[in-house]
Parts: C-alpha cells; structure tokens; sequence
C-alpha cells in the first residue's frame, strides 16, 4: 500500500479501532503523553500507521520543532571540547528534528560526542523519544577531518564510471555511519553550465543525463550503507546571472523541465533520497524556497515524492534580506514562514529560524495546522523508513575508528576515481606517454609540489603532490627529476620563471602544473583568496596571474611539454592548441591524497587516460554559454574570424574575431589506445512510445594497448513541433577493451526519456524518426542509425 492510500485510511474508524487494538492501546484524547509502548514504536507496523499515531501525540511544539535544523555549535564549544547539555537541551528543545556536525572546527569526537549526547537525551528523557538525523557535508568525502578525501564531484562526472562512483559513494557513507551521521547534503545536482560559477567542482556536469546518472548512483550507494541522502539543490541554481554565486536565473517552464529538473527526477527514483534542498537562487522571479509549482506540483504531485524539503542554510532568509519580499530590519519572520511552509518547503537548515512563529501563527488562525502536519509527516515518514527510530545512533566505538575511517582500502578506491578521471585533451606528437628509461625530467608550475583539493572538505591532507608522484615513477626507471616552483599562482610576479627555464632546457621532458584553487571550509570561514569554490565567481576563464607566462617561456625553450591543468572547471587558453606550441595537455580535477600518483601512473603510460570531459571547455569567456546541447538555431557558424599569433586579424561573421565553436567539446577524451566504431544497429526500428530501443555498436581496439573507451549515445529528434536540443545525451557505456580486440556494446533508451515539452506544456514522445548517434564525445561521432516512433 502507497503512503498516501495507507494516510488515507486512517479516516476509516473501523481501520484505525484494528490498529490500536492490535498494538493494545486503544485512541486517546487527549493522546498519551509518555507511552510505554505506543503503536509508532512498532517496527511491524506500516509506515504510515506510526506516522499517524505518532502525529497525534504531538503537541504543536514539537511539531515545530521537527521542522527545523538544530546547530552542533550552539552547545559544542570547539576550543575546549565541552559538550554543555544545558544548552543542548534548551536549543534542541525548539529545533530537535535534525542536527548538523559539519563545521570548519569540528573534530571526528566532537561530531560523535555532540551527536551522541542529543540522541541520548532525546531517547531517554523525552516524553516521545523521537530521534534527530544527523546530519554532515560530504560531496566528496565526509566533510569531517581525517575523513576520506575523494576527487571533487566534477571529477566523478570526468570519471564517466557509474560503478566506481557507487562504490566510493558507499565507502562515504560508511565512513558517515561510523560516527552516528544518518545523512549527507550530497549529491549535487546543480548542473555546470556556466563555468564562471564558482561551485562548477560541485556539480558533475553540464548535462542533465550525465549528471542524473552519476546522482542516482551517489544514492544508491548511500544507502548500502544506511546514510541517507539530500538532493540539491532544487532547481537551476548552477547557471546564474553572470554566473554569479546565488545569483537569478532566468528560463522559462520548458527549459526548466527540459534541462535542470530530470537529474532530480533521475535520483530520486531511488531509496535512500529522504530529502531534497531548495537552492537559494530565484529562477523566472520566483525564489526557490517558497516556490509552490517547484516543491508542491512537481516534486510532489507529478513525481509523488513523499518526503521532505529542506532549506539551504539561512534560505529563507534571502526572502526579506535579498529579494525584498519582505521587511529585513527585523526580519519578518512571519512573512518568511507563510511564504515557505505553505510553498511546500517542510523544514528550516539554520539561519534565523523564522519557524519559531509556527505556533502562534497556528494560534491566531494564519497559518492552518493540517499544513503544519503534513510537513511534519513528511519528516516523520523519512525517520521511520530510515530505521531511525531502531537504530537511531549507529555509530562504532571510537577505538574501531582507524578500521572504518580514512583506510588504506579507501584510498585505493580514491586513487582509483583519481585515474578513470583524469582527462587527456590533446597529444600531439605523442609526447604522451612518457618513456620508461632514463631521462631527465623538469618538473615546474605552482601546483607542481601542493596539494591542490576541492571545496567543501574539512582540512587538507598530506598526499602525494605531482612532483613527488612523477619522481617516484622516474627514478624506478632510472630517471632524474628536478623541480621549479616558477611562479606563484596568485601572483603577477614573473621573477622566479627564469629558473624555471632553465631547468626546462636542461631536460628531456617538462612538465608544467598550472590552474586554478579552492579552499576548504575553514579558509572559507576566514576569507582567503581562492578562484573557485563557493562564493567565488570570475569573469575570466584564463589562468590568474604569471602562470600564462611562465607556460609560454617554458615552452620557448623548444623542450617537450606537458602542460597539466590541475583544477576544479574549465581553463581557456586555446593558444596551446596551436601548431606552434605542440604541447601535450592534460586535465586533472581537483584529485584525493593521491592524486599525483595517478597523474603519474597517466604520464608514464601504466594506465591509459579514459576521463572524458563532463563540461565543455570555451575558447573565450564571450562565448559563453557552449553548452553541447543548445538548441536548433543556435551556433550557426557562417565565417568566423581569428587572431592569430603574428597579431595579424582575419576578420568574419560570429564571430568577427573568434568562432563560438568550443576549444574541447562535451565528452572529448584522448586515449593511448585507438578506437574504431562500426556496425551501428538499432533493435527494434518501429516502436511505440512506450517502448525501449537497443542501440548496438561493435567497438574495435586498433593499438598496441589495452585502454578503455566510453561509448557515447546521442540522440537527435530532426523534426520536433518546438525548439529540442540539437542532440541529447541519452547513453552511455565504459568499457575495456584489450589491444586488437573488438566488443559489442548495447545501450539501451527509454523512449519515454526522448519526449519534449510540447506548445501547450504537455510531455510527449512525438511521432516520427529519430537518430542515434554514437561515437566518442558530442564532437566526434562515428556511426548513427534512425528508427521511427509510431
């Protein structure tokens, strides 16, 4: 029975006389306030019969007061150590629903301890012992120091890996559940189609599909180990005005459902999605927070998702402070209220806790308690089908800690998302891979000997830099390495390149780590430079400071460079794709502790680059948006100009000076190995619309090396009664193939996934042909094959 028919028959009287009467306690009124043994506290029975019952011992208090977040800060003092339980217990008495860990000072035994004392207090001195969620950051790894530190997400996304990204979502989740944590703000699904924005490294892609499968697994793998998720961050909050943090989007209702809603869609088809977070951005002049059609009509009666929403952190704020809808100084904490509760946002993550005005809102007849209860409903059936309620502190002991947390066995797995990501977007010559012999190697660039991690971690590890990993691999084959920092990333400084230099040209290969950085959440809290991560947006896609310049006078040197981009978006610097430069370029997202070990393992050739871009790389800031999928119409090349080297101009039409074609497309990845498509079939030809077709390619390896391919499918609707995108991803496939070895690979679609938002807003799969592209990026496809819908 459905949670919402089995809600429904509590209006029976006859069914709800046979639920008490099973339990032995029949209905009371007014309800029992300290039961023994109430029928809610009976895992046997359905779901929805203990939210009902439990519901109705509620009193409006507690009601509120499971509808926000409560605060680890507000009773931890992070200095001393000194959990204070008065101060527990007066904060968590209004605010008990959910308790967040996750702060720049937390420590692994602050976190448990905290935790540990409000589960206990709530169990065993309160009078309906109902637990919190405890709560945690975890986008790549558990946001608490000696945590695992995982590649950031947009690096799963380069992974193409659906497998790999399960399982290192799991080993989260254990590391997660080890310390009492029952749920993460992860995953992300914020899709990176502006690369301005400073959280790109947050989100998996710029695709909706890509992006929707990668989530789903993030999910799944979740919840192997019982830690549940939060969806965010409802909707379209990755492509903002100027690409500025928080800033408003602007779409209308077809792209919205086109392009930002189904990864959200896509994840939570899965259990363990217990809870969706609204984002702080407005999209059409509707802020998210408090937007009915987003959290009501959607995400409930179209997708019948029967759990929570929460707010971002101080999200309803942004009502009175940002958009002005209400009076700021004092906030309006009954306006926020009224604005988001009703919308459909059921609980408040921090900020001012306008939902302390619940009760005497309820009081004087403005707000109706039936849309108190619904909310906590919400809330209370995400508890019970978390198994909170048995098991509501699931935390190991510490001493077991070095067993579950930040293990050997955790950082292969680490290693491992550092080498299915890492990108190889040009090789010419073949300066890639290098020989294994003796040969002297200059190892120079800012990022060449640091750590370089992603955003939302809780401190940053010793690992393995590029310099070390690169002279590891070198001197077992009888290599020497040297090293120059060369110039300092955030610096115009260009007095130290000399050095550099001369290091290059006493060397056989140079290798030139440059890019971009983040900081983790404390260097976040005290406002230190950085260039990307959250809050932090450019207007320039280049790389900062005397990095260019040092690449160029390194490469004057006429020695054979790698230039490794190691950050966290897309870096435009298309000169290095000149014929005059040949150079050899890689991309490494921003990588775990052993990071420079898998950047190594590329370079020498022990393990073939199979990363593929999750986000088009633009020649030019003034290009933006590039994304693969625009719309027909869109890019319509005629004569594009050039600049050229020599600063002589050519000068044409869109551009006059440029072209707005991409420097790396979607999905573009080189390999040591070479791939030849044939055979496209497609099975069947004619199917209905509620059918799956089966798009078959044979895939042959025609090197000398093992390597992995990931076999893309797009999909192409020619004739549509609106605007579609000129091709969708709607497939994919990572496959190993061995030298001089073919596969066949099947991709299966739904054709229910290849509808469009037709004139007057319905979802429909149109009738008529299609085309299945398949080939290895948006940019480079090898074979197609039509069928017709009829």
């Amino acid at each position: 029975m459905a949670a919402r028919d089995e809600a429904q028959a509590l209006h029976d009287p006859a069914i709800v006389e046979r639920i008490y009467s099973s339990c032995g306690s029949p209905p009371r009124d007014p309800p029992i306030v300290s039961p023994a043994r109430a029928p809610y506290q009976d895992p046997n029975l359905e779901t929805a019969l203990r939210v009902e019952d439990l519901l109705s011992r509620m009193p409006m208090r507690e009601k509120m007061a499971q509808l926000m977040q409560g605060e680890l800060d507000r009773f931890v003092d992070f200095d001393t150590g000194y959990v204070n339980q008065t101060a527990m217990k007066d904060h968590m008495f209004y605010h008990s629903s959910m308790l967040r860990v996750s702060y720049p000072r937390t420590t692994l035994d602050l976190a448990y301890r905290g935790a540990q004392a409000l589960q206990d207090w709530i169990m065993n001195d309160t009078s309906l012992s109902l637990p919190a969620i405890v709560q945690c950051e975890g986008l790549h790894g558990l946001g608490l120091p000696n945590a695992t530190v995982f590649t950031s997400p947009i690096g799963w996304g380069a992974s193409w890996d659906i497998e790999l990204a399960e399982r290192v979502a799991e080993t989260i989740g254990k590391e997660a559940r080890t310390l009492g944590i029952t749920q993460l703000f992860a995953p992300s699904l914020d899709l990176a189609r502006d690369p301005r924005n400073g959280r790109v490294e947050e989100s998996y892609s710029e695709d909706p599909y890509l992006a929707g499968e990668i989530g789903a697994a993030f999910v799944r793998g979740l919840w192997k180990s019982k830690v549940a998720s939060t969806i965010k961050h409802l909707a379209s909050y990755g492509n903002s005005e100027q690409g500025i943090y928080n800033g408003p989007v602007h779409g209308g209702p077809r792209e919205l459902r086109t392009t930002y809603l189904p990864p959200f869609q896509r994840a939570l088809q899965e259990t363990g999605a217990f809870t969706v977070m609204s984002s702080y951005n407005s999209y059409d002049g509707i802020p998210s927070v408090s937007n009915r059609y987003l959290l009501t009509e959607v995400l409930r009666e179209q997708w019948d998702f029967q759990y929570f929403v929460t707010s971002d952190y101080g999200g309803p704020d942004r009502l009175c402070g940002t958009f002005k809808m209400c009076h700021s100084n004092p906030i309006d904490k009954e306006a926020v209220t009224m604005m988001v509760l009703p919308a459909g946002g059921d609980t408040e993550g921090g900020g001012s806790f306008n939902f302390d005005t619940i009760p005497d809102l309820v009081s004087n007849g403005t707000l109706s308690v039936a849309i108190v209860d619904e909310a906590v409903r919400r809330v209370l059936r995400a508890k019970f089908d978390m198994g909170l309620f048995e098991d509501p502190f699931p935390a190991a002991p510490p001493a077991e800690w070095p067993a579950r947390i930040n293990t050997p066995q955790a950082l292969d797995l680490a290693t491992e998302m550092d080498l299915e990501s890492i990108v190889l977007l040009q090789n010419p010559g073949n300066i890639l891979p290098l020989a294994q012999k003796p040969q002297r190697l200059a190892v120079i660039g800012p990022f060449a000997d640091t750590m370089n991690y992603g955003d939302y971690i809780a401190y940053r590890p010793n690992g393995i830099t590029p310099r070390q990993g690169i002279q590891d691999l070198a001197t077992q084959y009888g290599g020497e390495v040297t090293y120059a920092q060369g110039c300092e990333a955030w610096s115009n400084d260009e007095s130290r390149i000399g050095e550099a230099v001369q290091q290059a040209q006493a060397a056989d290969v140079a290798v030139v780590v440059v890019g971009t950085w983040t900081q983790d959440l404390e260097g976040q809290d005290k406002g230190l430079n950085a260039t990307t991560g959250e809050g932090y947006d450019v207007n320039d896609l280049r790389l900062v400071g005397a990095q260019r310049a040092l690449i160029q006078q390194v490469l004057d040197t006429g020695t054979p460079t790698v230039v490794v981009f190691s950050s966290g978006k897309p870096i435009t610097e298309p000169w290095l794709s000149s014929n005059a430069t040949a150079t050899a370029l890689v991309q490494q997202f921003y990588s775990s502790p052993n990071g420079g070990v898998a950047l190594a393992e590329v370079l020498f050739g022990n393990h073939s680059p199979s990363g593929r871009l999750p986000i088009s790389f633009p020649r030019d800031v003034g290009s933006l948006p590039v994304v693969y999928d625009y719309l027909d119409s869109g890019r319509e090349v005629r004569t594009p100009g050039a600049r050229y080297a020599n600063g002589s101009l050519k000068f044409g039409r869109d551009y006059v000076l440029d072209t707005p074609d991409v420097w790396f497309g979607f999905g573009h990845g080189e390999s040591y190995a070479t791939f030849e498509y044939s055979n496209v079939q497609v099975i069947p030809k004619a199917p209905r619309a509620s059918d799956n077709v089966t798009v078959t390619v044979n895939v042959r390896n025609t090197s000398d090396r093992d390597g992995k391919e990931v076999v893309q499918l797009y999909v192409v609707d020619p004739i549509s009664s609106v605007v579609t995108p000129n091709k969708q991803l709607k497939g994919f496939q990572k496959v190993f193939i061995r030298a001089g070895e073919s596969v066949t690979v099947s991709l299966e679609v739904s054709l229910t996934s290849l509808g469009l938002w037709n004139a007057g807003m319905r979802y429909v799969v149109e009738p008529g042909q299609f085309i299945a592209h398949v080939g290895r990026s948006s940019t480079d496809l090898r074979g197609n094959v039509s069928f017709f819908v009829v």
